[in-house]
């Protein structure tokens, strides 16, 4: 049989999915070991119970000076910056890329603008977001929705352009206006698609708000990384790194599990 018809089964699957993770704890492990073996107090690898330490002094022990637990004061500060930018990109992304996907004199004003901007490195804005919004809650929200929009309004555009065109000469037989069509044909075939660019835009969005954080906030996740790096405190930069991992992994797998759910017919694309 060729390797390429060769499906794992369920137990191999889930034995090869473990597998780099495991060899990258070890890795680690490895050389935590050797590394304080010649220095115990190295703090580039600290050991697994520095990690376990660092972990419940910042998420289980009241903060001295505030009494806040600092883990979950930063994580729901994050959460709010991230999901108030991403909500901001999906409606003006969905609303643009409907608009540019389905009527051709949109798409010849906006394409070319839209495909320009989206070519401008959005961390480059930056300090001019902090000039004309300040440093507070807006332009971090901003640089989030400015980094990912572009990008979502050309894939919703594309999709809707990709759509068969016997689809839209049926609904014009059915007397369908141009506003009828868009909301009941195209719009229903790019909504699973939205969530799926949602989830590609993820990481970008996670990486645009860990580096406003970094240069101006008073909590967050980025900002407690940036904070800690000063005194070399790896025990909780890498935990901290660790916990955005797999809060992004969650989010991926639950807006994956909502498409699914709300666009069950989705998957047949996909040839399941």
């Amino acid at each position: 049989m060729r390797w390429i018809n060769s499906r794992p089964a369920n137990g191999t699957r889930l034995a090869l999915a473990l597998l780099p993770f495991v060899l990258v704890l070890i890795a680690y492990a490895i050389g935590s070991a050797e590394r304080l073996a010649e220095n115990p107090n190295d703090k580039l690898l600290p050991g697994l119970t520095g990690f376990a330490d660092a972990i419940n002094r910042m998420a289980f022990v009241p903060e001295a000076r505030t009494g806040s637990y600092l883990l979950w004061v930063d994580t729901l500060a994050s959460l709010q910056r991230l999901g108030a930018g991403l909500a901001i990109a999906t409606a003006i992304a969905l609303l643009l890329g409907l608009v540019i996907g389905i009527l051709p004199y949109a798409r010849a004003l906006l394409s070319p603008f839209v495909g320009a901007i989206s070519m401008v490195p959005p961390l480059a804005l930056l300090p001019i977001l902090f000039i004309v919004m300040g440093l507070g809650e807006t332009s971090k929200i901003a640089l989030i929705a400015i980094g990912v929009t572009p990008i979502m309004i050309r894939d919703l555009a594309l999709k809707a352009i990709e759509l068969p065109r016997e689809m839209i000469v049926k609904a014009e037989t059915l007397s369908a206006s141009s506003w009828q069509i868009a909301l009941r044909v195209v719009l229903p075939q790019i909504l699973p698609r939205l969530i799926t660019c949602l989830r590609l835009q993820l990481g970008p969005a996670w990486l645009f708000l860990i580096a406003a954080e970094a240069i101006s906030a008073d909590s967050g996740l980025g900002y407690r990384i940036f904070l800690v790096r000063r005194y070399l405190s790896m025990d909780v930069i890498f935990p901290y790194v660790i916990w955005i991992t797999l809060l992004a992994v969650a989010t991926d797998i639950l807006l994956d599990r909502l498409r699914i759910a709300v666009f069950p017919w989705s998957e047949l694309e996909k040839g399941k």
